[in-house]
């Protein structure tokens, strides 16, 4: 790659063609503020429009500044980035920025965690000149199960619309108006729940302002605890784990789950379990599932439709309803590990403790905002009651811990309840991209070829890259494995499925960067994907600590198939834990 020399506040650096002049200032340690950029680069992602001005620089010879973040650097190119033309020009922008944003930073949901605040902080800005004469946008603010907008928050960044457009390839935002009036919104629909959205939460993930939220919760949660005549019963993903201390200081990649399990406690909740319990009983359903479709197909069985694909991220599921609906009998039948907690404490665990389904509820937090949507869907209630009743972010259940005013540095490690409280180590790495596909063939692998496994980590399953691919030896049948996160990459493996063209016996898909750890209702990492890589690391380090780490010898799986649901994809276990997709252009009812 040819290299090019340019001087930047009089340090001359080299760097390779075509390097932005904000990636040559951060190579030297010189930090421009950034509003609109975004760069998660160990996943390909990175906005830079340029749009917003708050990066701009002065290149000498040149009469108007520049944007450091779009511009490219050029041989010999002198810039400056601290003159007082430029520090005038960045609080102009800020200025005017601010003079069409909302005033009510005390009741945002993005205060003390905004990007914009945070931004005028550090320019300075302690009036907005001229304010009285800007002409206020005013949108109506829009909601769908999932995810609050409100467009008059909205700063024209782009970085949802990269994210949906670009990355997810979902396509539901797109830019409207011009001016003040000038925003973000859903591309054919003016509101999310008719659009193409999946509810995967990335746009909530990287937006700088309050003009995109996840709908709380916290309040149905609290009036729950607060009635007597109720069971309140939470579960807590995997992902949760090892984000959730962010949000009081910790650094990424610490885990919390002794402190999380009895700040859960502290808040009332009745019986505290773990969403890894049920992550064991999905691989359970989906690992037979697997090797039955497998076996027809190597019999030549036509009708097996192989690959399989993971069905246990509900963002992934909206997005194959919506884009890819002929492929809908390809994924696995299996409920996600969510919706199958609920349907076996609603009948099972209700059962046991005697008390009727309808007197319980169940709570789930997620890193995920597409549950919240997934757990509306009538397919998974009984007789109008829902088998999970509420779930909540990992940002939700921060708030609400700090609301209740709980010192969760200083809490003693708790433990989980019993029987829905024990898991495995395949249960736990459901939180990062390739865990799914990783548990099922530890269970697969000793069910298929009836030998004990001896390498319980496939690292190969394992990594950041947007698409991977693995072959598993199951004792001498090849097994081909496709993963992919992010939603656009999981476009380009259906495209192939649709076309006869995958190779692969299996793939997993999760909608978000990283999988669950980068989940859209986890602790906003900013585009820092550091973070996330901390987040995986956690979850690896649990995993290994576990004394059990296949699916198939939890005992409380196991007592669970024997007591109430027989074998795996028995007639009850097929009733209770598996469901049915739908043609998503078709309108599919939620439950309100």
């Amino acid at each position: 790659m040819e290299t090019i020399k340019l001087i930047i506040d009089n340090k001359e650096i080299e760097v390779e063609q075509g390097t932005t002049i904000l990636k040559a200032a951060r190579q030297m340690g010189i930090d421009i503020p950034t509003l609109c950029y975004l760069d998660l680069h160990d996943m390909n992602i990175e906005n830079k429009p340029g749009g917003c001005r708050i990066c701009t620089v002065e290149v000498e010879k040149r009469r108007n500044l520049a944007p450091a973040c779009s511009t490219k650097c050029e041989n010999g190119m002198v810039v400056k980035t601290h003159t007082t033309r430029v520090l005038n020009a960045r609080r102009t922008v800020m200025e005017f920025i601010l003079s069409d944003h909302p005033k009510d930073c005390l009741v945002c949901a993005k205060s003390g965690n905004c990007e914009l605040q945070d931004m005028a902080n550090r320019l300075g800005i302690r009036e907005i000149p001229g304010q009285e004469f800007a002409e206020m946008s005013n949108y109506k603010p829009d909601t769908s199960p999932s995810i609050k907008r409100d467009l008059n928050k909205c700063i024209m960044c782009r970085r949802c619309e990269t994210m949906c457009n670009d990355i997810q390839t979902v396509g539901a935002l797109s830019a409207i108006n011009r001016g003040f009036m000038a925003a973000v919104a859903p591309a054919f629909e003016q509101n999310l729940e008719h659009s193409t959205c999946t509810y995967c939460g990335q746009c909530v993930a990287v937006c700088p302002t309050g003009a995109l939220t996840e709908v709380d919760n916290t309040p149905e949660v609290l009036r729950a605890l607060a009635d007597p005549s109720k069971t309140v019963v939470v579960q807590t993903a995997p992902a949760v784990r090892a984000a959730l201390g962010e949000a009081f200081g910790m650094e990424p990649g610490t885990l919390v789950t002794g402190k999380m399990v009895t700040a859960l406690r502290g808040l009332g909740f009745d019986y505290v379990f773990d969403t890894d319990f049920s992550a064991d009983l999905t691989i359970m359903e989906e690992g037979t599932e697997l090797l039955g479709r497998l076996k027809r197909h190597l019999n030549g069985d036509q009708t097996a439709r192989i690959p399989i694909l993971t069905s246990c991220c509900p963002g992934w599921v909206n997005f194959f309803e919506e884009y890819f609906p002929d492929l809908k009998d390809v994924p696995s039948t299996s409920k996600s590990p969510q919706q199958m907690f609920g349907a076996i404490a609603k009948t099972y665990f209700a059962d046991k403790i005697k008390i009727d389904r309808k007197d319980m509820v169940v709570v789930s937090i997620m890193p995920c905002l597409a549950k919240k949507y997934e757990c509306q869907r009538e397919e998974f209630s009984t007789n109008g009651n829902r088998d999970v009743d509420f779930s909540l972010s990992t940002r939700e259940l921060a708030n609400f811990i700090k609301q209740a005013n709980i010192d969760f540095n200083t809490l003693e490690e708790g433990d989980f309840d019993d029987p829905m409280g024990e898991s495995t180590g395949a249960g736990v790495i459901f939180g990062a991209t390739g865990g799914v596909i990783e548990a099922a063939c530890r269970t697969a692998y000793e069910l298929y070829t009836g030998k004990k496994l001896e390498k319980i980590d496939f690292a190969e399953l394992r990594g950041l890259e947007g698409v991977r691919s693995a072959t598993i030896d199951f004792d001498g049948l090849p097994l081909n494995i496709g993963i992919a996160h992010g939603l656009g990459n999981a476009r380009k493996l259906l495209n192939d499925v649709r076309d006869g063209k995958s190779q692969f016996h299996a793939i997993e898909v999760m909608a978000c960067p990283g999988g669950c750890i980068g989940g859209g209702g986890q602790p906003l990492h900013h585009g820092k994907s550091e973070i996330l890589k901390a987040r995986a690391a956690a979850i690896y380090r649990e995993d290994a600590s576990k004394p059990i780490r296949k699916s198939h010898e939890n005992p409380f799986i196991i007592k669970l198939y024997k007591e109430f649901l027989g074998e795996p994809n028995s007639e009850k276990a097929h009733h209770l834990l598996h469901t049915s997709y739908f043609d998503k252009k078709k309108k599919i009812i939620v439950k309100q």
